[in-house]
């Protein structure tokens, strides 16, 4: 009897940074790696990916990685990954194109070359399971989920789907694949949960493209659309309708132009004309009205662009009056505060903004009624709603319960929960680390929760240096205690609170010097704690106070 373990390492509780292990036996299987952008409190983390703790504590049974489509969620991390581990990466022509363009910029993983293609129709067999693919339908060609046949049943995992009956052959689902593995028996489902707790149907991709295009036929100035890069279906109906009315496309925004010529180069994205793209330098010999430029970036990136194009600070575009600004991807609650703010500052601009969503429910998630059709091809015995936030979790767990499922077969996980299947049963059996890995810069995982909090203080109280230089031999204060703060009062008019500042901290060093056990520690700390309190009391601030105590050596010098 073949013993089962499924563990999700990030895409639970959270939406982004899929990552889910599906151990058979002696052998490990990862499904997705993906990276998530981070909130706002996250104060200057560029982003943040899954802890590899786990993987490089059993690299030796990793049988490799099978990635689902070529977003950032799902392939975002694996540079970070294969920095650490070297094992087989298995995807999609298209994911796998990408995910090498993702690799090839990173230092530490430029050198991996151990990729591997494959399609709908392949089937891998690694002695403890079989794995193989399905097609679905999401905003990327290329998009699969995946399905490992074991001796207790198979094991599936969606990735990004959704159900729509007009996709075009590229993104068409495989609905008599879906039943074909349902039929054979499915152990666990692991499935999107993104889009669960959304009673509204989400449109055909062809109600989009029609609102696409009768947004740009008949507007009469320049159109300015904003769209996440990696939606390769948007910026397709965005080029039709361009092409169809007669308009040029000039391309904006620096993850764009490579995801869109390794698309056109694998023949997953069609230009309409070959004259349609224009450069920036070209927009002047045309009229507003045969212009639509594409502004596309990462996640909130093209929203951020579009209030450097209206406060005139952006390096190509500025926001004139008749502009309209078309938003073409819906924004997720995290990024509705600065979407509003964006339409402000355009119509300041003379712009006037619309929304793909204003009108239409977009998404490239299944809604509940499709997420329940998959529950049925699929007739789990253990349901694992994965990639969403625990509400979204919940009402997915909801969606299968009304099927049927008992929600003691369902089990709404956190990151590095240890599922186990073994004796015809399967329970929580422990978890491992999980945390959160914070990137900055060309730092990974330095940066903790400690330093975050001094980041979100420094955000909102300032920071207040005291800087004092004595001489412990002689005992006495060489040069006396001077005050330097940043974002916590203005210092000119704050002269009184500088000088009993300084004050304090002379009289805290002056009884340290006296002391027959000094201790630098003790001494900053006690300058930290007594002008915590007082400045909190005359401010009701906590800035970071940074005492900085130097000493000063008299050197002892001789006549040669």
């Amino acid at each position: 009897m073949s013993t089962i373990k499924i563990v999700p390492l990030g895409g639970v509780r959270e939406n982004g940074k899929n990552m889910y292990i599906a151990e058979v036996e002696d052998e490990i299987f990862v499904l997705d790696c993906g990276l998530k952008y981070p909130e706002n409190e996250l104060l200057g983390i560029d982003v943040v990916i899954p802890d590899f703790t786990y993987l490089e504590e059993n690299i030796d049974r990793v049988a490799g990685i099978f990635l689902t489509h070529g977003h950032a969620d799902a392939i975002g991390a694996l540079p970070y990954l294969l920095s650490k581990v070297h094992v087989p990466v298995f995807g999609t022509e298209l994911t796998i194109e990408l995910a090498k363009l993702n690799v090839e910029n990173h230092a530490d993983s430029k050198k991996f070359n151990d990729f591997h293609i494959i399609d709908a129709r392949t089937e891998i067999d690694f002695g403890k399971a079989t794995i193989s693919f399905f097609r679905t339908t999401h905003t990327i060609p290329d998009s699969i989920g995946i399905n490992l046949k074991t001796k207790e049943g198979n094991i599936v995992y969606t990735g990004d789907f959704k159900f729509d009956q007009s996709a075009i052959p590229m993104y068409q689902t495989d609905f008599g694949r879906l039943a074909e593995i349902g039929s054979e028996g499915v152990l666990a489902l692991l499935s999107d949960s993104s889009n669960a707790e959304n009673p509204t149907q989400v449109v055909s991709e062809l109600q989009i493209a029609e609102e696409v295009f009768d947004t740009i036929k008949y507007w009469e100035g320049r159109i300015i659309v904003a769209c996440v890069a990696s939606n390769l279906l948007r910026v397709q109906q965005v080029l039709d309708a361009a092409y169809k009315s007669n308009r040029k496309v000039v391309l904006t925004g620096q993850d764009l132009e490579r995801i869109i010529r390794t698309a056109m180069r694998l023949e997953k994205l069609q230009l309409p004309s070959e004259d349609l793209l224009i450069n920036a330098k070209e927009m002047k010999k045309y009229a507003p009205e045969e212009l639509v430029i594409l502004e596309t970036g990462r996640m909130g990136e093209p929203i951020k662009s579009l209030q450097k194009m209206a406060n005139s600070t952006h390096g190509t575009v500025r926001i004139q009056e008749g502009d309209l600004v078309y938003i073409t991807t819906t924004p997720t609650t995290a990024m509705e505060t600065m979407v509003a703010k964006t339409e402000d500052i355009v119509y300041r601009a003379g712009g006037i903004v619309k929304q793909i969503s204003d009108n239409l429910r977009v998404s490239g998630h299944a809604g509940p009624t499709d997420l329940q059709l998959m529950l049925n091809l699929m007739k789990p015995k253990y349901f694992i709603p994965v990639q969403g936030e625990y509400r979204q979790l919940a009402a997915h767990a909801d969606l299968a319960h009304e099927l049927g499922i008992p929600y003691k077969q369902i089990f709404i996980t956190g990151r590095g929960d240890i599922l186990e299947y073994k004796n015809k049963k399967m329970t929580v059996a422990g978890s491992t680390t999980a945390d959160n890995i914070m990137i900055d810069g060309l730092g990974v995982g330095d940066i903790g929760n400690i330093v975050l909090r001094d980041r979100r203080i420094l955000s909102e109280d300032g920071i207040f240096v005291v800087v004092v230089t004595i001489n412990r031999r002689e005992k006495k204060i060489v040069s006396p205690a001077k005050i330097t703060s940043r974002g916590f009062v203005y210092v000119k008019t704050s002269k009184d609170l500088m000088k009993e500042s300084g004050s304090m901290v002379t009289e805290i060093v002056e009884k340290h010097l006296a002391s027959s056990d000094f201790e630098w520690s003790k001494l900053k700390q006690e300058i930290r704690d007594n002008l915590s309190r007082y400045l909190f009391e005359q401010t009701k601030r906590r800035p970071v106070i940074l005492p900085v105590i130097m000493e000063a050596t008299q050197r002892k010098w001789s006549k040669s």
